[in-house]
């Protein structure tokens, strides 16, 4: 008997299920409520903290793995999957494969870089969360949220002269730099979402599952997710444009919405 399709939803949040300014979600409530009715994973894979992937895992009441922190880590619900695999620590309720650099080391090589070039990188770990919150637009818990960084490092270039003499410099001490459309991020070299969405793809064939797997975002450092999924969509960006760095994505499909609007019409068209 042929095995039923099981879709599998890889996410981004900023931008693609929240709006990009407001970051609200409302919209998207009735098709995650219909996609949770017929059990379809939904995974975050996102820029995000692990504290900033629960809040919005219990506003849309969901208990699928996510990916955290641009592929810094995979955080798996203890006996999601019935069988072993291979996963780095047990941290609170989840089974963790950590795919990046801790947070410590890679602040460490930005600073060493900061000095060397004598430039000003204004990362998350030098403000307080008052200041995130003002940058970000974000309310204070949820700037203290963002601030609970373990694998990659959000910050800011001052002088955008210095900004390829900068990202040379950081490749040099090991790490990539991806801009996310607002900030930039710093994280392990060969680490990325597309990734970790591999790995899970995996855990899920490894499950029996014969699997689709669709993946939604909207800028550059969704590129790597983008091309590790079966049917790629890429959402626009205010003012209504795509983001001109996703290339070479084979098959991708652009939805002419912005954000949660374009999230909305192609779950609709492509997933229900």
């Amino acid at each position: 008997m042929e095995r039923k399709l099981k879709i599998i939803i890889f996410t981004d949040l900023d931008g693609t299920l929240l709006d990009p300014v407001t970051y609200s979600y409302q919209r998207t409530l009735p098709l995650i409520k219909e996609l949770k009715r017929r059990k379809i994973p939904i995974i975050f894979c996102t820029a995000k903290t692990r504290a900033e992937n629960e809040y919005y895992q219990k506003k849309f009441k969901i208990k699928d793995p996510f990916i955290v922190e641009n592929g810094g880590a995979i955080f798996i619900p203890k006996n999601y999957f019935s069988f072993y695999f291979p996963y780095q620590k047990i941290k609170s309720n989840y089974q963790v494969i950590e795919l990046g650099m801790s947070y410590f080391k890679i602040r460490k090589k930005i600073k060493k870089v900061q000095k060397k070039l004598k430039c000003n990188i204004m990362g998350f770990g030098d403000l307080g969360p008052k200041e995130v919150a003002k940058i970000t637009g974000l309310k204070l818990s949820l700037a203290e949220l963002a601030k609970q960084r373990e694998y990659n490092e959000t910050f800011m270039i001052e002088n955008k002269d210095q900004e390829k003499k900068i990202i040379r410099e950081l490749k040099k001490e090991g790490l990539q730099v991806q801009f996310g459309g607002r900030f930039y991020s710093a994280s392990s070299l060969r680490r990325d979402k597309g990734k970790a969405v591999k790995i899970l793809s995996s855990l899920f064939k490894k499950k029996g599952d014969k699997i689709k797997t669709i993946g939604l975002g909207d800028s550059q450092n969704d590129l790597s997710l983008l091309k590790k999924v079966d049917l790629p969509i890429l959402v626009q960006k205010p003012p209504g444009i795509w983001d001109a760095n996703i290339k070479g994505v084979s098959g991708l499909i652009k939805i002419k919405k912005i954000g949660p609007q374009g999230w909305t019409e192609a779950i609709k068209k492509y997933v229900l």
